[in-house]
Protein backbone atom coordinates (compact mmCIF):
# COMPACT_ATOMS: atom_id res chain seq x y z
CA UNK A 1 0.00 0.00 0.00
CA UNK A 2 2.69 2.75 0.79
CA UNK A 3 4.51 2.17 -2.39
CA UNK A 4 1.15 2.90 -4.84
CA UNK A 5 0.86 5.93 -2.51
CA UNK A 6 4.52 6.88 -3.28
CA UNK A 7 4.15 6.10 -6.67
CA UNK A 8 0.88 8.14 -6.67
CA UNK A 9 2.38 11.33 -5.02
CA UNK A 10 5.42 11.49 -7.72
CA UNK A 11 3.01 10.91 -10.47
CA UNK A 12 0.90 14.07 -8.64
CA UNK A 13 3.90 16.29 -8.09
CA UNK A 14 4.90 15.55 -12.01
CA UNK A 15 1.62 16.87 -12.97
CA UNK A 16 2.25 20.11 -10.84
CA UNK A 17 5.36 20.65 -12.15
CA UNK A 18 4.53 20.14 -15.90
CA UNK A 19 0.98 22.51 -14.61
CA UNK A 20 3.58 24.82 -13.84
CA UNK A 21 5.79 24.82 -16.45
CA UNK A 22 2.89 25.13 -19.35
CA UNK A 23 1.76 27.83 -17.32
CA UNK A 24 4.58 29.66 -16.53
CA UNK A 25 5.24 29.51 -20.45
CA UNK A 26 2.37 31.24 -21.36
CA UNK A 27 2.58 33.59 -18.75
CA UNK A 28 5.60 34.84 -19.12
CA UNK A 29 5.54 34.96 -23.06
CA UNK A 30 2.79 37.14 -22.72
CA UNK A 31 4.76 39.53 -19.63
CA UNK A 32 8.03 39.03 -18.45
CA UNK A 33 7.28 40.34 -15.41
CA UNK A 34 4.48 38.24 -14.65
CA UNK A 35 4.13 37.94 -10.83
CA UNK A 36 5.32 34.17 -9.83
CA UNK A 37 2.26 33.86 -7.20
CA UNK A 38 -0.14 34.44 -10.50
CA UNK A 39 1.54 31.53 -12.27
CA UNK A 40 1.17 29.53 -9.15
CA UNK A 41 -2.29 30.34 -9.14
CA UNK A 42 -3.51 29.90 -12.85
CA UNK A 43 -1.21 26.39 -12.59
CA UNK A 44 -3.50 25.49 -9.49
CA UNK A 45 -1.03 25.06 -6.86
CA UNK A 46 -0.06 26.95 -3.43
CA UNK A 47 3.02 28.91 -2.80
CA UNK A 48 4.95 25.75 -1.43
CA UNK A 49 4.66 23.48 -4.01
CA UNK A 50 5.54 26.00 -6.57
CA UNK A 51 9.08 27.03 -4.36
CA UNK A 52 9.43 23.70 -4.23
CA UNK A 53 9.77 23.25 -7.77
CA UNK A 54 11.10 26.36 -8.64
CA UNK A 55 13.01 28.45 -5.93
CA UNK A 56 13.20 31.47 -7.88
CA UNK A 57 12.25 33.23 -11.24
CA UNK A 58 15.60 32.08 -12.76
CA UNK A 59 15.15 28.54 -11.96
CA UNK A 60 11.71 28.80 -13.13
CA UNK A 61 12.65 30.64 -16.69
CA UNK A 62 15.94 28.50 -17.16
CA UNK A 63 13.84 25.05 -16.53
CA UNK A 64 11.15 26.27 -19.46
CA UNK A 65 13.74 26.70 -21.66
CA UNK A 66 15.45 23.66 -21.06
CA UNK A 67 12.53 21.82 -21.21
CA UNK A 68 10.77 23.40 -24.40
CA UNK A 69 14.27 21.94 -25.85
CA UNK A 70 13.99 18.81 -24.95
CA UNK A 71 10.16 18.43 -26.47
CA UNK A 72 11.71 19.75 -29.47
CA UNK A 73 14.87 17.35 -29.33
CA UNK A 74 12.18 14.12 -28.66
CA UNK A 75 10.05 15.28 -30.78
CA UNK A 76 12.24 13.91 -33.63
CA UNK A 77 12.57 10.81 -32.74
CA UNK A 78 8.67 10.61 -32.60
CA UNK A 79 8.54 11.80 -36.58
CA UNK A 80 11.24 9.37 -38.20
CA UNK A 81 8.84 6.75 -36.14
CA UNK A 82 5.55 8.20 -38.31
CA UNK A 83 7.13 9.73 -40.92
CA UNK A 84 9.14 9.23 -44.34
CA UNK A 85 12.60 10.88 -43.45
CA UNK A 86 11.99 14.43 -45.45
CA UNK A 87 8.29 14.24 -44.53
CA UNK A 88 9.59 13.77 -40.73
CA UNK A 89 12.12 16.49 -41.15
CA UNK A 90 9.74 18.88 -42.71
CA UNK A 91 7.12 18.37 -39.57
CA UNK A 92 10.08 19.11 -37.36
CA UNK A 93 11.66 21.87 -38.62
CA UNK A 94 7.81 23.50 -38.00
CA UNK A 95 8.69 22.09 -34.54
CA UNK A 96 11.53 24.07 -34.29
CA UNK A 97 9.66 27.60 -35.39
CA UNK A 98 6.90 26.99 -33.08
CA UNK A 99 10.02 26.53 -30.11
CA UNK A 100 12.09 29.54 -31.88
CA UNK A 101 8.99 31.81 -31.33
CA UNK A 102 9.00 30.85 -27.91
CA UNK A 103 12.25 31.36 -27.21
CA UNK A 104 12.11 34.39 -28.97
CA UNK A 105 8.91 35.83 -26.85
CA UNK A 106 10.88 34.59 -23.97
CA UNK A 107 14.19 36.40 -24.59
CA UNK A 108 14.10 38.89 -22.39
CA UNK A 109 12.88 36.63 -19.69
CA UNK A 110 16.51 34.40 -20.32
CA UNK A 111 18.44 37.09 -20.70
CA UNK A 112 17.56 38.66 -17.24
CA UNK A 113 17.62 35.36 -15.50
CA UNK A 114 21.48 34.24 -16.92
CA UNK A 115 22.82 37.78 -16.25
CA UNK A 116 22.33 37.84 -12.74
CA UNK A 117 25.79 37.45 -10.38
CA UNK A 118 25.97 33.99 -9.68
CA UNK A 119 23.13 32.63 -12.15
CA UNK A 120 23.68 29.54 -13.72
CA UNK A 121 24.47 29.59 -17.77
CA UNK A 122 21.58 29.30 -20.29
CA UNK A 123 21.55 25.73 -21.72
CA UNK A 124 23.57 24.66 -24.49
CA UNK A 125 21.26 23.51 -27.83
CA UNK A 126 22.75 20.18 -27.66
CA UNK A 127 19.50 18.61 -27.73
CA UNK A 128 18.62 20.40 -31.00
CA UNK A 129 21.57 20.20 -32.19
CA UNK A 130 21.82 16.17 -31.91
CA UNK A 131 17.99 15.95 -32.97
CA UNK A 132 19.10 17.57 -36.07
CA UNK A 133 22.08 15.26 -36.79
CA UNK A 134 19.57 12.55 -36.35
CA UNK A 135 17.35 13.63 -38.87
CA UNK A 136 19.69 14.59 -41.38
CA UNK A 137 21.48 11.44 -41.51
CA UNK A 138 18.07 9.41 -41.57
CA UNK A 139 17.50 11.89 -44.51
CA UNK A 140 21.06 11.12 -46.04
CA UNK A 141 20.79 7.71 -45.87
CA UNK A 142 17.11 7.56 -47.58
CA UNK A 143 19.05 9.52 -50.57
CA UNK A 144 16.79 12.86 -49.92
CA UNK A 145 19.14 15.75 -49.01
CA UNK A 146 22.57 16.18 -50.41
CA UNK A 147 25.21 14.38 -48.68
CA UNK A 148 27.62 15.75 -45.59
CA UNK A 149 25.23 18.36 -44.33
CA UNK A 150 26.24 18.81 -41.02
CA UNK A 151 23.75 19.83 -37.70
CA UNK A 152 25.40 23.12 -37.63
CA UNK A 153 24.90 23.93 -41.47
CA UNK A 154 21.25 23.33 -40.69
CA UNK A 155 20.88 25.31 -37.73
CA UNK A 156 22.94 28.54 -39.57
CA UNK A 157 19.94 27.71 -42.65
CA UNK A 158 17.44 28.35 -40.63
CA UNK A 159 18.82 31.01 -38.34
CA UNK A 160 16.36 32.95 -40.00
CA UNK A 161 13.89 31.68 -37.72
CA UNK A 162 15.33 33.87 -34.88
CA UNK A 163 14.74 36.89 -36.59
CA UNK A 164 10.90 36.53 -36.92
CA UNK A 165 8.62 38.96 -34.43
CA UNK A 166 6.86 36.10 -32.35
CA UNK A 167 4.01 38.54 -32.04
CA UNK A 168 3.51 39.12 -35.36
CA UNK A 169 1.76 36.46 -38.02
CA UNK A 170 4.77 34.26 -38.24
CA UNK A 171 3.27 30.93 -39.31
CA UNK A 172 3.01 32.02 -43.19
CA UNK A 173 6.85 33.23 -43.14
CA UNK A 174 8.39 30.75 -41.47
CA UNK A 175 6.75 28.13 -43.78
CA UNK A 176 7.98 30.04 -46.64
CA UNK A 177 11.45 30.25 -45.00
CA UNK A 178 11.48 26.68 -44.11
CA UNK A 179 10.37 25.54 -47.16
CA UNK A 180 13.28 27.41 -48.88
CA UNK A 181 15.51 25.56 -46.62
CA UNK A 182 14.15 22.16 -47.77
CA UNK A 183 14.52 23.06 -51.11
CA UNK A 184 18.17 23.75 -50.49
CA UNK A 185 18.98 20.66 -48.23
CA UNK A 186 17.54 18.39 -51.00
CA UNK A 187 19.31 20.09 -54.51
CA UNK A 188 22.38 17.72 -54.94
CA UNK A 189 20.22 14.57 -53.49
CA UNK A 190 21.14 11.12 -55.01
CA UNK A 191 17.43 10.25 -54.79
CA UNK A 192 15.96 7.83 -52.70
CA UNK A 193 17.37 4.32 -52.03
CA UNK A 194 20.65 5.52 -53.62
Amino acid sequence: MRQNKDVSLRSDAQRNRERILEVALTELTRCADAPLSGIARKAGVGQGTFYRNFPNRQALVLEIYRHEMQQVAESAACLLAALAPAEALRAWMDRLAEFAMTKAGLAGVIRQATSVPGAPAKPAHTPVTSAAETLLRANEEAGTIRPGLTADDFMLAIAGLWQLDPHDDWQPRAGRLLDLVMAGLRAGAPGPGR
